[in-house]
């Protein structure tokens, strides 16, 4: 790119020269692409935390303060502009981020690849994809909610991909600020090794900055945007709080790290350098978690968190990336990746997400190993096909920007790629390598969904062609008992988001009928089959016996289907074993109690019989499915319901009224937490009892309650419940049945 196209992309050069000029830090469009970067300057982090929170606040602040972006906007601002993180119109209309948005911009000649993440649940897929490719993250904390619902499963989402974190306890400002309480919580409900690296110097108001225990030095941040950051003393009155909280850091560093352990046992006294070693060996391990303090709304602590995430983040190389050598009959074997970025090995990168671009499918991809160039030919490891790169792109939000060459540690996008999330891409068809996938949660609601009119029913396919094939935790499917279009999801925000996308991006509006939950059959007690099939018309007939026992998982095993051959001799031939499977498979795939498919039930070929000519693959898959049909008649069955894991905050006196409400939704309260006038109840609610919470806690608190909820496991269902659902579908088959009769008639 010549300076001359960068200057008009940048019209923003003279706050870059500012802020370069204080960062010394020189700014040309070379770094500013990051090409032929040094892997130690780059760094590629997720900002992640629960629901307003300050994620994208955060992120705007970040860009500004970088020479990014000239001018800052608010999430909810007045200006109708809205944060440069959130491009899509509804993200802006309501304040929320929906897709997870990448950018890249520099900070003391390092390069940062940034991708701010949604908070609500609904769109927790976005969070896991931004995590499995990711180095390291910025686990944001409200000061006054601290660590709430969303913040566990972000939590746990780390902890499966292994990335090293940094905390930063956000909104100092507002009132109830606590930020002692915060680390509390990080401690006892996260099990983080968590100690402050900075304290604030007042809260709420008096607000006035921070204080660096490391360097022992007090920041504050000059006039309104706070672009100048002034260091001085620490004031005399929080002197000795400083002591004392540098001594609890040096305590909690010396539990994870041998070397400051040692100066500890000594009683000698660390410097700064051996400090800030300590806690980037200990952040890099897992074993430590650095907390900074700050409030982005009102520009406080955003630079000092900019050089924690180069002083403790890891860089590419610093990160073990794993693929897998798969061959048939072969176990697979683990080949650790190469970040170097002299291009040297052959290139190796994952597809993390698509989205459908104006020009296309974007792909995005974080490049593992080697280098692409422009007009390449990679190869999909897992369709084998092949693709010659005609435009590669880094992306700064919804814009994107042209590049020639992609190296290690590189986020980027391409165009034109037919491709699926989780897919590996290399260069070399020989290399069979494939990059471990990513994580993604069944879906928990689902709703009946037609086109308002059915002239749109061309616009309403490409729509949900399109949103399943960018969101897999989307899925849409024709439900042929209950004759509707079912879409299903991670809850009824996240299906009300995708209905009106279709109605804005491709002019179709829908509706959307009651939620249907995911409902689950499985036994109670083991149950012996033993079952013929036996058919004969003329000709080669159809003869398999299967015998066996059907029993229950244990608890935490009820999502699952299980399948054991203990059979010995050749009763059943072992050809016929994977169709005895495949006929208990496709019969788990709806139950005979009320329709909804089974689960946490393992399936124990024990013998049977065969015929030597009236014997096949489908004699067998007929046989077993009718052993579940007798087990049906003979067993004892139950239905499990999906419990969500609620938490509410309202505030003190709203207290009784919201037990009552989800007591009378057959909610368990697991807990309760209050703190300055607001009030926190976590409860195990069942999903069915969810729908329309949202408007009632609105209504009865008068608009201050908040609740989120998350999926916690599924439990056996209220009798009541059971009878209510055995009837329902009892009496859709009989319809069906009668219209058939109508007709023979």
């Amino acid at each position: 790119m010549t300076i001359s196209s960068f200057l008009r992309i940048r019209p923003s050069l003279s706050i870059v020269k500012t802020l370069a000029e204080n960062a010394k830090q020189p700014y040309s469009s070379q770094t500013i692409l990051g090409e032929h970067s040094a892997l130690e300057k780059i760094r590629n982090i997720g900002i992640s935390a629960h629901i307003d929170s300050g994620k994208t606040t955060l992120t705007e602040r970040i860009l500004f303060y970088t020479g990014r972006i000239k001018q800052m906007h608010e999430v909810k601002g007045k200006d109708n502009v809205g944060a440069t993180m959130d491009s899509m119109e509804l993200e802006r209309q309501r304040g929320i981020t929906i897709q997870s948005a990448a950018t890249y911009t520099l900070w003391k000649e390092h390069n940062i690849n940034i991708i701010d993440t949604p908070g609500h649940v609904d769109f927790t897929v976005e969070v896991e994809r931004a995590l499995r490719v990711l180095d390291g993250a910025v686990l944001v904390l409200c000061s006054v909610g601290g660590v709430q619902s969303q913040t566990l499963t972000v939590n746990r989402q780390m902890k499966r991909y292994n990335v090293p974190c940094l905390a930063f306890i956000n909104k100092l400002d507002r009132m109830g600020a606590n930020p002692y309480r915060v680390l509390g919580q990080l401690r006892a409900k996260l099990n983080h090794n968590a100690a402050f690296i900075q304290l604030p110097i007042g809260v709420e108001s008096e607000c006035k900055g921070i204080i660096d225990l490391v360097q022992q030095k007090a920041l504050y941040f000059e006039d309104s945007l706070g672009l100048t950051v002034r260091q001085d003393e620490i004031p005399t009155d929080m002197r000795t709080e400083c002591d004392e909280r540098r001594h609890e850091l040096i305590e909690h560093l010396s539990n994870a790290d041998e070397t400051i352990g040692e100066l500890f046992l000594e009683e000698k006294v660390p410097t700064e350098q051996d400090i800030m070693g300590a806690i980037r060996r200990t952040t890099l391990k897992r074993a430590f978690t650095p907390v900074l303090v700050g409030t982005a709304l009102k520009n406080k602590g955003v630079q000092p968190l900019l050089d924690a995430v180069l002083d403790y983040l890891p860089h590419p190389g610093e990160v073990e990336n794993i693929a897998l050598i798969e061959k048939k009959g072969k176990e697979p074997q683990k080949v650790i990746l190469n970040p170097a970025r002299d291009g040297k090995n052959p290139f190796v990168g994952l597809a993390f997400k698509l989205e459908a671009g104006r020009f296309g499918q974007l792909t995005y991809l974080r490049c593992y190993q080697g280098m692409l160039k422009k007009g390449d030919n990679i190869y999909n490891v897992r369709t084998g096909k092949k693709v010659r790169l005609a435009r590669l792109v880094r992306l700064h939000s919804n814009n994107m920007e042209d590049v020639n060459e992609v190296y290690a540690g590189d986020i980027f996008a391409l165009f034109g790629i037919d491709c699926a999330s989780g897919d590996t891409f290399v260069t070399n068809p020989d290399l069979e390598l494939s990059m471990e996938s990513i994580y993604v949660p069944d879906p928990v609601v689902s709703m009946a969904i037609k086109p308002s009119n059915n002239k749109d029913r061309d616009n309403f396919s490409k729509a949900i062609a399109r949103f399943t094939k960018e969101d897999p935790t989307f899925r849409f499917a024709y439900d042929q008992d209950i004759k509707e279009t079912l879409v299903s999801g991670m809850g009824e925000l996240h299906l009300e988001i995708y209905a009106q996308r279709m109605e804005r991006e491709y002019n179709c509006p829908v509706t959307l009928g009651k939620p249907k939950v995911a409902f689950r059959e499985t036994l109670v007690a083991p149950c012996e089959f033993d079952y013929l099939h036996k058919k004969q018309s003329g000709g080669q007939g159809q003869y398999a016996r299967v015998t066996g026992v059907l029993e229950p998982l244990p608890a935490h095993q009820n999502t699952v289907l299980e399948f054991t051959d203990e059979t010995v001799g050749t009763n059943v031939p072992k050809q016929y074993v994977p169709s005895v499977e495949k006929g208990f498979r496709q019969m788990g795939e709806k139950g005979l109690l009320s329709g909804h498919k089974l689960s946490g039930i393992k399936f124990r070929l024990i013998d049977g019989a065969h015929h030597i000519v009236d014997s096949s693959d489908l004699a067998f898959m007929l046989a077993a499915q009718g052993a579940i049909k007798d087990v049906f008649e003979n067993g004892s069955w139950q239905i499990l319901e999906p419990i969500m894991m609620v938490e509410v905050t309202v505030p003190e006196e709203y207290q009784g009224t919201v037990i009552g409400q989800l007591n009378k939704r057959h909610g368990i309260i697991m807990g309760t937490e209050g703190t300055e006038g607001w009030f926190t109840i976590y409860a195990e609610v069942p999903l069915n009892d969810m729908f329309g919470y949202a408007g009632e806690l609105r209504s009865s608190t008068q608009g201050k309650g908040e609740f989120s909820m998350e999926y916690c496991r599924y439990s056996p269902c209220k009798p009541d419940m059971q009878e209510k659902l055995m009837q329902d579908y009892q009496i859709s088959q009989g319809i069906v049945v009668d219209k058939k009769q109508k007709k023979k008639n």
